[in-house]
């Protein structure tokens, strides 16, 4: 078990293997939904055209067998930014964990509904690039298993971890 509060390496590739974005976070914990990582405002994000600082602190949820992982960002910063990818895999002392971005997003702006993004880069990409029928297919998949989850319903937030269980861990970093 790695230990709470130890430094992850986050890389993100595209599918053609080009640096989408890479991040050191702070491992928070881990509970039923998966690893939690925080990154407070400022921490240099790479990717393929440079390095930029983060504009606003984030927590990070990695499930342990899903297509997706779910950013929480800190107000003024969407809500609840689900990318969809690859299942992560981290290294053999969970250091790093690395993705490969299906380009789909769902994106709840704060006090708006859920969206997907980035439909027609997928489509694009996905002739590219020849994403296998099985990859469409679980990015498909994915992408509405999260857009019903990340809904508002009534006065609430979505499902379980998009409602609240984020607000804990957010809290964890400022």
């Amino acid at each position: 078990m790695i230990k709470e509060g130890s430094s992850v390496l986050v890389v993100v590739r595209k599918y053609d293997g080009r640096l989408s974005a890479q991040w050191t976070a702070v491992r928070l914990g881990e509970d039923e939904h998966g690893v939690w990582l925080g990154t407070e405002q400022g921490v240099p994000v790479s990717s393929s055209t440079g390095e930029r600082p983060g504009r606003y602190a984030y927590v990070v949820l990695v499930p342990r067998d899903g297509w997706w992982t779910a950013t929480f960002c800190a107000d003024p910063g969407p809500e609840v930014y689900c990318d969809v990818c690859t299942i992560p895999e981290w290294n053999a002392d969970e250091t790093v964990v690395s993705t490969v971005d299906l380009d789909l997003d769902v994106v709840r702006p704060r006090g708006g509904e859920a969206h997907v993004e980035d439909e027609d880069q997928f489509a694009e990409r996905r002739m590219r690039y020849g994403y296998p029928d099985s990859v469409v297919e679980a990015a498909r998949q994915t992408c509405e298993w999260l857009l019903e989850r990340v809904r508002r319903e009534g006065d609430g937030g979505g499902v379980e971890p998009f409602a609240s269980a984020y607000r804990h861990w957010l809290g964890l970093i400022g």
